[in-house]
């Protein structure tokens, strides 16, 4: 048959509307979608036919083809995936897993109405972040709490109300860039700050905020390096250097903290990241931290510090631009309950439960991943895959611990030759499989990482390698 043949037996989207399946696609999934995914396949395959690539030109392909495109754009775009990484606070994959014990009092808050702003006791308008500040008060020892959308608008909104149209003095080794290319300096210069560089990118002194501090001083600054490292030849004041220096001219300190970790894991080997709790005993007057990193909740960012501090921003008309809403509150309510009682913690919130897993356990569930996907596999999979565990380390994520190595095991999976099937094609055949499973290659190994999977992964990820293996 020629081409204009071809072409004319290609089916009308009225007729594919009207067809059996069609019916029952506008049953499952929204007609707009069905109708779009009808003419994208069609017009696909009639571009393809005048190029002289038709292929497969049968009706039950195209309807296959316009099935599966209709389910395609009928999927939520932000959905699950297995995170066989071993990175625990992937900010690509949503950073801190929350527990399920916050997830049903988010659950409990989002399916009725709440008294987010409505004071029960007094019978009147109340403040949001009432139902943190008490909690963070009591974990962190400092006087007030607010919280907002994310660190870079606590850096922002404070910066903006204590420092607008004056300086704030910042080591040169510490103007670090965040997520995004979002730089210190650039936060501070729209926050209406002035920058003041002090010292050099490996040494900064004391006397060097002190020589630098003027009546144009609003602030002294330090940013914690949490996701980077000067090593060798460096030096820089402690935060207890710089409350004194503070003290003594009449200057407040703050300590942008990042990570915020409110669990001391000294006892774990880490010894780079200081507590919230300890910055605020050093006397800091205000300091800013993430909640969905170490700290293991949603995505917020916490100020804590002097009440007359905290007093100012909370009136600061832009903190209603970047205030959190409902289920931020509820979900961050429910994770900082969990540090009432630290052991609690260490197990309850996922973040530090990943993090501190004995290594010798994850073995276990490497070994027990590879032995079932040995036999789950039919003798045409195994036959294609290489299946091995291996010793490996996992890293925390997040801008958080960068020189932290954490032990760990993966399940490491090479592609046979001549299966033609390489180790990029597995990773993006596994990312695309529904449930996406997101794995990293490393040295021609695909790596599925036990420290971030659990039991339940383990279903779905045999039958997504399974699936991917598959000869197409």
């Amino acid at each position: 048959m020629d081409k204009q043949g071809i072409l004319s037996s290609l089916p009308s989207v009225d007729e594919v509307l009207k067809s059996e399946r069609g019916v029952q696609w506008q049953g499952a999934f929204p007609r707009c979608y069905v109708v779009r995914a009808i003419r994208e396949v069609i017009e696909a395959q009639r571009k393809a036919i005048l190029a002289g690539n038709s292929g497969e030109t049968s009706g039950e392909v195209l309807l296959d083809r316009i099935g599966d495109r209709a389910r395609e754009l009928s999927e939520f775009s932000l959905r699950p995936v297995i995170n066989a990484t071993g990175v625990v606070i992937h900010t690509n994959l949503g950073r801190a897993v929350l527990s399920e014990e916050t997830m049903r009092h988010v659950t409990r808050v989002a399916c009725s109405y709440s008294n987010l702003e409505y004071d029960l006791g007094q019978g009147r308008r109340g403040k949001r972040y009432s139902h943190v500040q008490r909690l963070l008060r009591d974990i962190t020892g400092a006087e007030d709490a607010l919280v907002v959308n994310n660190n870079a608008a606590a850096v922002f909104v404070s910066l903006n109300t204590l420092a607008k149209g004056r300086e704030v003095i910042v080591s040169r080794g510490e103007l670090v860039e965040i997520g995004g290319s979002f730089r210190i300096p650039e936060v501070m210069s729209n926050s209406g700050a002035v920058l003041r560089e002090v010292g050099t990118t490996n040494k900064t002194h004391g006397y060097d905020y002190e020589r630098a501090i003027g009546d144009q001083t609003a602030l002294l600054l330090k940013v914690h390096q949490s996701n980077f490292r000067i090593s060798g030849f460096a030096e820089t004041p402690s935060i207890e250097s710089l409350v004194a220096i503070g003290r003594q001219r009449g200057v407040p300190v703050m300590f942008d903290l990042g990570s915020g970790c409110l669990f001391d894991l000294r006892p774990f080997g880490v010894h780079i990241e200081p507590t919230v709790q300890e910055v605020v005993k050093s006397g800091a007057d205000l300091v800013t931290f993430s909640g969905d990193k170490l700290l293991g909740g949603p995505q917020a960012g916490v100020i804590v510090g002097k009440a007359a501090h905290i007093d100012r921003i909370s009136r600061n008309p832009l903190l209603r631009a970047v205030r959190v809403d409902k289920l931020t509150l509820s979900a961050f309510e429910a994770t900082l309950r969990q540090y009432l009682e630290p052991e609690k913690a260490r197990e309850a919130i996922p973040v530090l439960r990943l993090l501190l897993q004995d290594p010798e356990e994850i073995r276990s569930r490497a070994r027990r991943l590879s032995t079932l996907l040995k036999k789950r596999l039919d003798s045409s999979g195994a036959e294609t895959v290489e299946i091995r565990v291996i010793r490996d380390v996992s890293q925390a994520g997040g801008g958080s611990l960068p020189e932290v190595p954490f032990d760990t095991f993966a399940v490491a999976l090479k592609p046979r030759q001549p299966s033609g099937l390489s180790v990029k094609d597995l990773e993006g055949r596994l990312r695309r499989n529904r449930p996406p499973i997101i794995a990293r290659i490393k040295e021609d190994w695909l790596l599925l990482d036990l420290r971030t999977l659990s039991q339940r992964d383990f279903d779905p990820l045999v039958d997504g390698v399974k699936a991917a293996l598959a000869v197409t």
